[in-house]
């Protein structure tokens, strides 16, 4: 959504109705993820893609139905369906695609969560009688609830939902209730994940390439000129050139942030681990040998740092693979990133998910 959040408002400021067409489901072959948009308008703009071309056109004229009669639409195109050879999934893919008109009021929360580099989740009824069909509800992490798919569903609804938000995955529901059936697409809404690299030493020139490449907002911190200077780092995101305190200061961290420290100077790396052990980030990685680390473990005892919080450490930073050159061990700190990434956190999940949701969030709707 974020990639057409601009287009979509400049259309609304022009007066257009406009469809959104969500990706909720996908096998095989298909080459767009869960989640992936496209939005449109009866006067022929479009932005975003649901399959990157294959099934584009038949999604849009699917579209012009659902705005002239503002009746949703599950759409599903695959190799068992004669439609899917004429629109490119006959590779062995298939692909669901829910049509709704846009909920203006819907979309300024979600525009407003996107600013505010927040996480939440947003349940669309795909599935279900017509007075349910399309219904809505953003959940936000700070469990403000806006919209309901229905009073007797709400409580189910907001479960899935808080569950689905702690294990940041986006999935679909089958409920049952009094005999009545109703399907939910829940939609994890998740900040883009950012990599701050403390060091501004070569490997870390190889390790913001990488980062990018594989969707990674970049933050290079180094007060040293000569080391973190617009020369060496064309292509990053942020460049900070501050001492460690001042610079954090400016650093959003949060719990899709990870943190590569890589200078070998104690000066910078001491005060950037401590501030890291003592953040959201999902991820905290130190370079150095095992003696290096052992003698910097040290010290951060020394200075207050508990043993629980340095067992949080990636040290040496990076998966085991050989690396021996700046561009292998970049391959390897940002491979380790990635894992942390997809596996983090996966006690706190459990407990998460295991728990009951508040009264209080329920009330809000209820």
């Amino acid at each position: 959504m974020r990639d057409i959040l601009n287009d979509i408002e400049k259309w609304i400021d022009t007066g257009e109705t406009i469809a959104l067409a969500t990706v909720i489901q996908t096998w095989g072959s298909s080459p767009r993820k869960v989640g992936s948009h496209m939005a449109f308008t009866l006067s022929g703009k479009i932005t975003g893609s649901v399959s990157g071309g294959c099934v584009e056109n038949a999604v849009i004229e699917a579209g012009y139905q659902v705005l002239k009669n503002n009746h949703p639409q599950l759409l599903h195109f695959g190799v068992a369906d004669e439609a899917a050879w004429g629109v490119g999934l006959a590779c062995g893919g298939s692909i669901d695609i829910f049509v709704n008109v846009l909920n203006q009021e819907f979309f300024q929360h979600l525009k407003s969560i996107h600013s505010n580099e927040s996480s939440a989740i947003h349940v669309t009824a795909i599935r279900g009688s017509d007075k349910l069909l399309g219904k809505e509800i953003i959940i936000t992490e700070d469990k403000e609830v806006f919209g309901s798919i229905g009073n007797e569903w709400d409580k189910q609804v907001l479960n899935l939902a808080m569950e689905s938000l702690s294990q940041r995955v986006s999935r679909r529901v089958e409920l049952v209730e009094l005999n009545e059936y109703i399907e939910i697409f829940i939609e994890m809404i998740q900040l883009a994940p950012t990599l701050v690299i403390v060091g501004g030493v070569h490997i870390s020139i190889a390790l913001v390439s990488l980062a990018k490449t594989l969707g990674y907002q970049t933050i290079v911190i180094d007060p040293r000129k000569a080391w973190g200077n617009e020369t060496r780092f064309p292509n990053v995101d942020i460049l900070i050139q501050s001492w460690i305190d001042d610079a954090f200061d400016k650093v959003n961290i949060n719990s899709s942030t990870a943190i590569a420290v890589l200078t070998h100077d104690p000066k910078i790396d001491d005060p950037a681990i401590k501030i890291a052990l003592n953040s959201s980030a999902f991820y905290v990685g130190a370079l150095g040998s095992k003696t290096t680390n052992a003698k910097r473990n040290q010290r951060l005892l020394d200075d207050g740092v508990s043993e629980s919080q340095i067992n949080k450490i990636h040290a040496p930073i990076g998966l085991d693979i050989g690396a021996q050159n700046p561009e292998e061990i970049a391959l390897a700190i940002m491979s380790e990133v990635v894992k942390s990434y997809r596996k983090q956190n996966q006690t706190e999940i459990k407990n998460k998910a295991q728990s009951p949701i508040s009264n209080s969030l329920i009330s809000e709707v209820l």
